[in-house]
């Protein structure tokens, strides 16, 4: 494994130098941040080819109702990320440098009073610490047809990504939960990224990328700091995506998308102890349903997603983890929907996982009963006060939280405060 990932690695740094993008304008950090531009510094900076974005989030959430119990808990995240034209700064034609670390606040789960297999909250990780994120190079060739990306990399970045989920703040609409319920410490995704090599194709709209990433991102055993590890029996995570992807930023969505991933490492079954493959597809779509006339950011956009995974695989049985076999989830957001309001966005969206029933005959034979699914709404809204500041309003409802029959069903309100520095 290590050495396939070396070996990539070089030939991603060795590719034939292309030509970069034209230049962005550069940002307005006065009108765009809370802390301007430094003095200077921070345009300074750009002109050399570094650009510098500090985030903040914090989460206030509480579960009113059913569950496993009542209680309420804040989650904070910040993060700070860098990204740097090599061209500008080292000579290095067609080559990028990107960097990201965060620190999670608040080791208190909200999960533990909702019992949701696939979440509520987006920023929740269950410890407080700090870690790198991610941090790769990436060299373009062909007129930027062709990028070659090594170094620690998340595959939540670029692999199942629908932008017009992004808006909510359960989990299941970055990484669905099919997926993110696999391997033996989940697949590199927030918080963790692994080590990886990714390549990718794109002309006319159509691309198609691919991902090597490590099989066991961080160490499971420590969740704090900074882990990078090749271990023994890691094995690995391929992971490629066909799509159409024609969305103009800011004017409109319109992406459509295949996927499948494997992971090398056998994982056990949940009734035979046997070792199996772990694997899967998904497919996904989001579009521009409605575009305001005056305005075509404003209007209405959907999405829908779809995944698989393999349904024998214990996630664990003995801790009433479920082994879900699919999930699926669609959504509708509105941005502009009030008069006056025109960059705050509203949205509404749906989300359910099943469980196999090769899980649920494991846990009857325990004389536990759980049911096939669990579905969850989330209804919200974010007021963008001013360009750096927001403020976004939720209520989820959670049935049969964790396909637990002895779980109520779930009220979860709450409120994300998110700042860019």
């Amino acid at each position: 494994m290590a050495n396939r990932l070396a070996m990539a690695v070089l030939f991603g740094l060795m590719v034939s130098n292309g030509a970069f993008a034209e230049d962005e304008k550069a940002p307005d950090w006065n009108a765009e941040t809370l802390s301007g531009d430094w003095g200077g510094a921070r345009s300074s900076l750009y002109d050399k080819g570094i650009t510098m974005e500090l985030t903040h989030k914090s989460d206030m959430l509480a579960n009113t109702s059913g569950g496993a119990a009542r209680g309420a808990v804040v989650l904070m995240n910040s993060e700070a990320a860098v990204n740097m034209d090599l061209g500008k700064l080292a000579g290095w034609d067609a080559t990028t440098a990107f960097i990201q670390y965060h620190v999670q606040h608040g080791n208190k789960s909200i999960n533990n009073y909702t019992g949701s297999f696939a979440g509520v909250d987006n920023i929740e990780t269950g410890t407080s610490t700090g870690q790198f994120y991610q941090a790769w190079l990436q060299k373009n060739s062909a007129d930027d047809s062709l990028s070659v990306l090594a170094g620690l990399y998340a595959i939540d970045s670029e692999f199942y990504v629908t932008e017009t989920s992004g808006l909510f703040l359960q989990p299941p609409y970055g990484m669905s939960a099919e997926m993110a319920q696999t391997g033996q410490n989940g697949p590199p995704v927030f918080p963790l990224g692994a080590l990886a090599v990714r390549v990718k194709y794109a002309s006319s709209g159509y691309y198609v990328q691919g991902a090597l990433t490590d099989g066991v991102p961080g160490n499971p055993n420590n969740p704090h700091g900074t882990h990078i590890r090749l271990d023994k029996g890691d094995g690995s995570l391929a992971v490629v995506e066909l799509g159409l992807n024609t969305s103009e930023e800011g004017k409109s969505f319109n992406k459509t998308a295949v996927g499948l991933w494997r992971y090398s490492a056998r994982a056990a079954d949940i009734v035979t102890g046997e070792l199996r493959r772990d694997q899967g597809f998904y497919v996904l779509a989001e579009r521009t349903l409605r575009a305001e006339q005056n305005d075509p950011a404003q209007g209405l956009a959907g999405f829908i997603r779809f995944g698989t995974a393999s349904k024998d695989i214990d996630r664990g049985l003995a801790d009433n983890a479920p082994t879900v076999d699919w999930s699926g989830s669609l959504g509708l957001i509105y941005q502009g929907l009030f008069d006056g309001r025109d960059d705050d966005t509203a949205g509404i969206a749906v989300t359910t996982s099943h469980a196999s029933s090769k899980y649920r005959d494991a846990q009857l034979a325990l004389g536990n009963v759980f049911d096939s699914s669990e579905t969850e709404i989330e209804i919200t809204y974010r007021a963008q006060l001013q360009p750096w500041l927001s403020v976004q309003p939720m209520v989820q409802r959670i049935f049969n939280p964790n396909m637990d029959a002895a779980l109520r069903d779930a009220w979860v309100v709450g409120m994300r405060l998110e700042v860019a520095f």
